[in-house]
Protein backbone atom coordinates (compact mmCIF):
# COMPACT_ATOMS: atom_id res chain seq x y z
CA UNK A 1 0.00 0.00 0.00
CA UNK A 2 1.23 3.43 -0.87
CA UNK A 3 0.85 5.98 1.87
CA UNK A 4 1.80 9.61 2.08
CA UNK A 5 0.02 12.82 2.98
CA UNK A 6 -0.53 14.68 -0.24
CA UNK A 7 -4.12 15.64 -0.81
CA UNK A 8 -7.24 17.03 0.74
CA UNK A 9 -9.00 13.65 0.47
CA UNK A 10 -6.41 12.25 2.91
CA UNK A 11 -6.09 9.07 0.86
CA UNK A 12 -3.50 6.53 1.96
CA UNK A 13 -3.37 4.15 -1.02
CA UNK A 14 -1.64 5.29 -4.18
CA UNK A 15 -0.77 3.41 -7.34
CA UNK A 16 2.20 3.80 -9.62
CA UNK A 17 1.19 5.47 -12.89
CA UNK A 18 0.64 2.60 -15.36
CA UNK A 19 2.87 4.15 -18.01
CA UNK A 20 5.84 3.82 -15.65
CA UNK A 21 5.13 0.14 -14.92
CA UNK A 22 4.53 -0.60 -18.61
CA UNK A 23 7.79 1.06 -19.65
CA UNK A 24 9.94 -1.02 -17.28
CA UNK A 25 9.09 -4.50 -18.54
CA UNK A 26 7.55 -7.48 -16.82
CA UNK A 27 7.95 -8.08 -13.10
CA UNK A 28 7.50 -11.45 -11.40
CA UNK A 29 6.30 -10.30 -7.97
CA UNK A 30 4.72 -7.20 -6.46
CA UNK A 31 4.65 -7.76 -2.70
CA UNK A 32 2.58 -4.68 -1.79
CA UNK A 33 -0.41 -4.12 -4.05
CA UNK A 34 -3.86 -2.95 -3.00
CA UNK A 35 -6.57 -5.58 -2.60
CA UNK A 36 -8.46 -4.20 -5.59
CA UNK A 37 -6.29 -2.79 -8.34
CA UNK A 38 -7.22 -1.50 -11.80
CA UNK A 39 -4.10 -2.91 -13.51
CA UNK A 40 -1.46 -5.54 -12.92
CA UNK A 41 2.05 -4.61 -11.88
CA UNK A 42 3.52 -8.13 -11.85
CA UNK A 43 2.66 -11.76 -12.52
CA UNK A 44 2.11 -12.40 -8.79
CA UNK A 45 0.56 -9.84 -6.42
CA UNK A 46 0.48 -9.80 -2.63
CA UNK A 47 -1.76 -7.37 -0.74
CA UNK A 48 -1.92 -6.49 2.94
CA UNK A 49 -4.05 -9.58 3.63
CA UNK A 50 -1.30 -11.77 2.17
CA UNK A 51 1.43 -9.95 4.13
CA UNK A 52 3.74 -9.68 1.14
CA UNK A 53 6.60 -8.55 3.34
CA UNK A 54 6.87 -12.00 4.96
CA UNK A 55 6.45 -13.93 1.71
CA UNK A 56 9.44 -15.31 -0.17
CA UNK A 57 10.16 -13.09 -3.17
CA UNK A 58 11.44 -14.58 -6.40
CA UNK A 59 12.51 -13.27 -9.77
CA UNK A 60 12.22 -9.61 -10.65
CA UNK A 61 10.35 -7.64 -7.98
CA UNK A 62 8.37 -4.41 -8.29
CA UNK A 63 8.03 -2.66 -4.93
CA UNK A 64 6.07 0.57 -4.45
CA UNK A 65 6.17 0.18 -0.65
CA UNK A 66 4.01 1.73 2.03
CA UNK A 67 5.37 5.22 2.55
CA UNK A 68 6.30 6.11 6.10
CA UNK A 69 8.32 4.51 8.85
CA UNK A 70 8.30 1.06 7.30
CA UNK A 71 9.41 2.12 3.79
CA UNK A 72 13.05 1.26 4.31
CA UNK A 73 12.25 -2.16 5.84
CA UNK A 74 10.73 -3.09 2.47
CA UNK A 75 13.69 -1.62 0.62
CA UNK A 76 16.13 -3.50 2.85
CA UNK A 77 14.41 -6.74 1.86
CA UNK A 78 14.49 -5.74 -1.82
CA UNK A 79 18.21 -4.87 -1.58
CA UNK A 80 18.90 -8.28 -0.01
CA UNK A 81 16.86 -9.93 -2.78
CA UNK A 82 19.03 -8.09 -5.33
CA UNK A 83 16.68 -8.11 -8.33
CA UNK A 84 14.03 -5.43 -8.56
CA UNK A 85 12.99 -1.82 -8.41
CA UNK A 86 11.33 0.38 -5.89
CA UNK A 87 9.52 3.68 -6.34
CA UNK A 88 9.97 6.02 -3.39
CA UNK A 89 10.22 9.66 -2.52
CA UNK A 90 13.65 11.10 -3.28
CA UNK A 91 14.40 11.94 0.33
CA UNK A 92 18.12 11.61 -0.20
CA UNK A 93 19.09 13.02 3.18
CA UNK A 94 17.38 10.36 5.31
CA UNK A 95 19.17 7.63 7.23
CA UNK A 96 17.15 5.01 5.36
CA UNK A 97 18.09 6.42 1.97
CA UNK A 98 21.77 6.38 2.94
CA UNK A 99 21.70 2.83 4.28
CA UNK A 100 19.38 1.12 1.76
CA UNK A 101 19.83 3.17 -1.41
CA UNK A 102 23.15 5.01 -1.56
CA UNK A 103 25.03 2.06 -0.03
CA UNK A 104 23.25 -0.84 -1.77
CA UNK A 105 21.52 0.13 -5.03
CA UNK A 106 22.96 -0.22 -8.52
CA UNK A 107 21.32 2.99 -9.78
CA UNK A 108 18.77 5.70 -8.99
CA UNK A 109 16.51 7.39 -11.51
CA UNK A 110 15.26 10.82 -10.45
CA UNK A 111 12.03 11.83 -12.19
CA UNK A 112 11.80 15.32 -13.61
CA UNK A 113 8.98 17.07 -11.78
CA UNK A 114 6.54 15.37 -9.46
CA UNK A 115 4.56 12.27 -10.31
CA UNK A 116 0.80 12.05 -10.32
CA UNK A 117 -0.06 8.78 -8.62
CA UNK A 118 -3.43 7.08 -9.08
CA UNK A 119 -6.24 6.12 -6.74
CA UNK A 120 -7.14 2.43 -6.48
CA UNK A 121 -10.08 3.02 -8.84
CA UNK A 122 -7.56 4.03 -11.51
CA UNK A 123 -8.25 7.76 -11.58
CA UNK A 124 -5.28 10.08 -11.44
CA UNK A 125 -4.64 12.14 -8.31
CA UNK A 126 -2.87 15.44 -7.85
CA UNK A 127 0.91 15.80 -7.83
CA UNK A 128 2.74 14.07 -5.01
CA UNK A 129 4.06 16.27 -2.21
CA UNK A 130 7.69 15.33 -2.92
CA UNK A 131 9.86 14.30 -5.87
CA UNK A 132 10.10 10.58 -6.61
CA UNK A 133 12.81 8.22 -7.74
CA UNK A 134 13.18 4.67 -8.99
CA UNK A 135 15.86 2.64 -7.26
CA UNK A 136 17.32 -0.30 -9.17
CA UNK A 137 18.88 -3.40 -7.64
CA UNK A 138 20.58 -5.58 -10.26
CA UNK A 139 22.11 -4.54 -13.58
CA UNK A 140 19.11 -5.90 -15.51
CA UNK A 141 16.98 -3.30 -13.75
CA UNK A 142 19.44 -0.53 -14.55
CA UNK A 143 19.14 -1.54 -18.22
CA UNK A 144 15.33 -1.54 -17.96
CA UNK A 145 15.40 2.06 -16.74
CA UNK A 146 17.81 3.04 -19.53
CA UNK A 147 15.40 1.58 -22.09
CA UNK A 148 12.22 2.96 -20.51
CA UNK A 149 12.26 6.45 -22.07
CA UNK A 150 11.31 8.12 -18.79
CA UNK A 151 11.76 11.83 -18.18
CA UNK A 152 14.53 12.42 -15.65
CA UNK A 153 18.13 11.56 -14.79
CA UNK A 154 19.71 8.16 -14.18
CA UNK A 155 22.60 8.02 -11.71
CA UNK A 156 24.72 4.85 -11.84
CA UNK A 157 26.04 3.82 -8.43
CA UNK A 158 27.62 0.42 -9.23
CA UNK A 159 28.83 -1.56 -12.21
CA UNK A 160 28.66 -0.57 -15.88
Amino acid sequence: MKTFNTNTKNNDEWLTPPEIINSLGEFDVDPCTPINRPWDTALIHYNKNDDGFTKEWHGRVWCNPPYGRETFQWINKLAAHGNGMTLIFARTETIGFHSEVWNKADAIFFFKGRLKFHYVDGTQGQCANAPSCLVAYGQNNVEAIKNANLNGKLIILKGE
